[in-house]
């Protein structure tokens, strides 16, 4: 990190997966002991392990940014979703809550105009999409975009954790 002075922090898989803040609390410490001055944190609307991660960067003697995001449109196209929209069935344990969906694209704009521009210090963004479906709702518009047969299936949070293990 010697010679970086500003840093865009993304943590996989998710920073709502347990113990993640603690690690990126640790690249914190680190960064700044390096002579970083600016972090700006990809975070996740409504979780509270990444909540927990802004509260650790907001705590640093560091000038900050936290881009709190929706869930991503292209996790449909590109990762989490795309193999079972292939195989004609995405099955969650979501019911009927509308997501407003955001475009990585968005928010790639918003983080390098956090890393940038003035204005952006010791804020934080709520980055969603311009309206909410539910995610039959976007099943249902991949469907009829696609021209495939395509269905959701809501299942128990218990018949979700099988189907991983099964995975």
């Amino acid at each position: 990190m010697k010679g970086v002075v500003k840093a865009y922090v993304t943590y996989y898989p998710d920073l709502a997966v347990p113990g993640a803040s603690e690690t990126v609390q640790s690249f914190f410490a680190h960064a700044i002991d390096a002579g970083v001055e600016k972090l700006v944190l990809l975070s996740g609307r409504g979780e509270e392990e990444a909540q927990h991660a802004e509260q650790v960067l907001k705590a640093c003697d560091v000038d900050w940014t936290i881009l709190r995001c929706s869930f991503f449109s292209q996790n449909f196209s590109e990762n989490f979703f795309l193999d079972p929209i292939l195989a004609g069935e995405v099955a969650l344990p979501v019911g009927p809550v509308a997501e407003p969906f955001v475009d990585v694209e968005d928010v790639a704009d918003v983080a390098v105009a956090a890393l940038t521009q003035d204005g952006h210090s010791r804020k934080l963004y709520e980055l969603t999409g311009p309206r909410a479906l539910t995610f039959a709702d976007a099943i249902g518009e991949i469907a009829r975009a696609t021209g495939r047969d395509i269905r959701y299936l809501s299942i128990t949070p218990e018949e979700y954790r099988a189907a991983m293990l099964q995975a």
